[in-house]
């Protein structure tokens, strides 16, 4: 009677394996289209902070509930024009302006300005002491309701809204719809090495709206 009683959970758990497998192997895949997915870094537009080849994680579903705010880093879909790539490419840069904000370059202390408040930017890609330029030249743009102002943090190796800006002087064509949104890249968590939360900064805190 023991063998008997045994045998038949251990029966009952090979056949219902399958049925579990197939659920975490659907809950998996919900899960990576609908909330979290990965990506990898595969340039150096967002040094230092983001190096080539760490993996981060996106948050895909924040972006449901609310807009974008200034300061956070998100992948989208990049335009045509900014890619090259007709069948699409994901890309991943900072929020500086949302819709309705006035962004110039720059202050007496060379800093970008938001709707008049200086934007300290720790963040900003500098090695040996040397630090990039907010922009390498002056702007005064205003971007348009439902789209956003990119930039990458090592400015001099970024195909952004700056880089579109200063060649086609076209507001448009120098943001991003947020409806191309991707989600949130909340945190490196590869390599271990390196891992951290991609919190705002502190110097969006203090930016009045339009």
């Amino acid at each position: 009677m023991i063998d008997e009683q045994t045998d038949k959970p251990r029966s009952s758990f090979w056949k219902e394996l399958p049925v579990l497998l197939g659920v975490a192997i659907l809950v998996a895949v919900l899960v990576r289209a609908f909330v979290l997915q990965t990506f990898f870094i595969p340039s150096p537009s967002m040094e230092n902070t983001l190096q080539i080849d760490d993996r981060v994680l996106v948050n895909k579903l924040v972006y449901d509930f609310r807009s974008p705010e200034r300061g956070e880093v998100i992948v989208f879909k990049a335009p045509t024009e900014w890619s090259g790539n007709p069948d699409g490419e994901d890309y991943i840069k900072r929020v500086i302006g949302v819709g309705g904000d006035r962004v110039v370059c720059c202050d007496e202390q060379d800093r970008l300005m938001i709707n008049g408040r200086s934007l300290d930017e720790p963040y900003v890609y500098s090695v040996d002491g040397r630090r990039d330029k907010p922009a390498d030249q002056e702007f005064d743009v205003t971007i348009p309701k439902g789209r956003l102002w990119v930039m990458g943090d090592h400015r001099a190796a970024s195909g952004d809204s700056l880089e579109h800006w200063e060649r086609l002087q076209d507001i448009d064509q120098s943001t991003i719809p947020v409806d191309d949104v991707v989600g949130r890249a909340f945190t490196v968590f590869w390599p271990v090495s390196r891992a951290t939360w991609l919190s705002v900064p502190s110097g969006f805190e203090g930016i009045p709206n339009p």
